[in-house]
C-alpha cells in the first residue's frame, strides 16, 4: 500500500491556472494513452482539496461526458476543506479538515491493502509530504507552459532529493515520470 500524488503538470510546473482552469490540459491527449487506467485500478481511498472538488462540481457535464458518471470515482474520498461545499448524490465523500495525520489513518483503513491517491492539488500532496505519508509522485508532464497558476508542489524537495523511478512517452502532449519520495531522517 502506497500513498502517491497522481496529477499533470505544465512544462514549467503548474497544475491549472490561476483561476483554476484546466482547459490547456485536454488537448495535450488521451486519458486512456496513459498509465491513468492501471493506476486507478489499485486505488482504495482518495484525498483531494477543495478546488479540485470544486472543479469536478462545477464541470460535472464534462467529468461525466469523459467518464460516464457526474463524479467518476467508486472509491471513497475525503475532500480537505474549510468551507461547506456541495454534495455530489450517490458519491462516497467525508468533507475533513485540519492534520492529514489521522484522516491518512482512516484513509488507509478504508482502502483495505490498496493504494491511497492525493489527488490534488499540490498544497494537499505537501501536507501529505511533510507528515512523512507520501510515497510517490506520478507527473504527466505536458508539452505547453502557462507562466503562472497552481503549483504541481509548493514544497522544496532537495535533500533527500526525488528518486526516479520511470519515464514514459504519451503520446506527443506528454512524458509521464514516476517519482519515489525519500524519507527524510529522523531528527533529533
Amino acid at each position: 500500500m502506497t500513498t502517491q500524488y497522481f496529477t499533470a503538470s505544465s512544462l514549467d510546473g503548474f497544475i491549472a491556472t490561476e483561476d483554476d482552469s484546466l482547459d490547456w490540459l485536454f488537448p495535450l491527449g488521451e486519458v486512456g494513452d496513459t498509465s491513468y487506467g492501471s493506476f486507478i485500478a489499485q486505488v482504495g481511498a482518495l484525498a483531494m482539496g477543495s478546488s479540485t472538488y470544486e472543479w469536478i462540481v462545477r464541470h460535472g457535464e464534462q467529468v461525466a461526458q469523459s467518464t460516464g458518471s457526474r463524479w467518476p470515482y467508486a472509491q471513497p474520498a475525503w475532500v480537505f476543506t474549510t468551507r461547506n461545499l456541495p454534495t455530489v448524490p450517490g458519491a462516497r465523500i467525508e468533507f475533513v479538515r485540519g492534520d492529514v495525520r489521522p484522516v491518512h489513518a482512516a484513509m488507509r483503513a478504508a482502502a483495505a491493502g490498496r493504494n491511497v491517491w492525493v489527488v490534488g492539488g499540490g498544497d494537499l500532496a505537501g501536507q501529505f509530504h511533510d507528515a512523512g505519508l507520501l510515497d510517490e509522485i506520478l507527473v504527466q508532464v505536458g508539452s505547453v507552459t502557462l507562466g503562472r497558476g497552481k503549483p504541481l508542489f509548493p514544497r522544496r524537495l532537495t535533500s533527500p532529493p526525488l528518486q526516479l523511478l520511470g519515464v514514459r512517452q504519451v503520446g506527443t502532449g506528454f512524458a509521464e515520470l514516476r517519482y519515489a519520495v525519500p524519507k527524510r531522517p529522523a531528527s533529533t
